[in-house]
């Protein structure tokens, strides 16, 4: 099997450029155990020579000229460009609404978030701001709009206990864990919660749910590896609140490596 994989540029990676590269290439060492012929290559870096010999091209890429470049290829691609432009927040909010998946309010008693509608993520901090009330959002707005930002999304700030999940659709592999702990698996018969146990208290309550939400909500957009954070209210209800393709995976990054290996065989043994 012959892959190019397509590292993400570093302007998407701020604070976690190594990160990012760090997952791609634990994946490409273990393709490159099971004999496929991997070629790295960087966002910026892409050609068409390099796209066309490859059967699976492996991609953290999001410049809309790299999205135009992987639309139109023969090979298999993971992520696709289609569900990667899925990923921008104001066509998520939208698909997250459609779907029924859990998400903020548009309003509520604690402040608002205003985030950069146009991007998967934010390029720099001023992309995600808090407002406390009414007036200090319309006043991070008209900074948006000064900026150049007219796609923005707005939600109401939800408080809780923020936790972070990984998943590579149609695999199993899904894990969750409150932000500054342990990761901990949906299924606690899984070899993760019994190589790295925690207290019980520690583990998100609301982990099946979870996995279930995101599983879907991966289908709806159509996206194969992803990531996210979500809300754990006290009464244990839930709402996700940013949802990435190629995530780091840094909590986990062995296991989601061996998982996206998985997929990408799954999707050439398909054919």
């Amino acid at each position: 099997m012959k892959v190019l994989a397509v590292l993400r540029d570093p302007c998407f990676s701020p604070g976690a450029e190594e990160k990012d590269t760090a997952i791609m290439m634990a994946v490409v060492r273990r393709l490159r155990m099971t004999g496929s012929d991997v070629t790295i290559t960087e966002e910026c870096l892409l050609s068409d020579t390099e796209v066309a010999g490859a059967d699976v091209v492996l991609t953290m890429g999001r410049f809309p000229a790299t999205l135009r470049r992987l639309s139109c290829v023969d090979a298999k691609v993971v992520n696709t460009p289609e569900s990667v432009a899925r990923c921008r927040r104001s066509t998520l909010q939208q698909v997250m609404a459609e779907a029924d998946i859990p998400a903020p309010p548009r309003a509520g008693a604690h402040g608002y978030w205003l985030k950069r509608g146009d991007a998967a993520g934010a390029m720099t901090a001023d992309d995600v701001v808090y407002a406390a009330d009414d007036e200090a959002l319309e006043a991070q707005k008209e900074r948006f709009r000064q900026r150049g930002i007219t796609d923005y999304v707005v939600s109401a700030h939800v408080t809780g206990r923020e936790v972070k999940f990984y998943g590579v659709r149609g695999t199993g592999f899904f894990r969750c864990y409150h932000a500054g702990t342990k990761q901990f698996c949906a299924d606690e018969k899984t070899s993760c919660a019994k190589e790295k146990p925690a207290c019980a208290e520690e583990k998100p309550a609301c982990a099946v749910e979870l996995q279930s939400a995101a599983e879907r909500l991966a289908t709806a957009i159509g996206i194969d590896v992803y990531g996210g954070d979500c809300i754990v209210c006290d009464e244990g209800s839930f709402c996700i609140i940013d949802f990435n393709d190629w995530p780091s995976f840094s909590p986990c990054r062995e296991e989601a490596a061996e998982a996206i290996v998985g997929k990408a065989w799954s999707l050439m043994k398909a054919e």
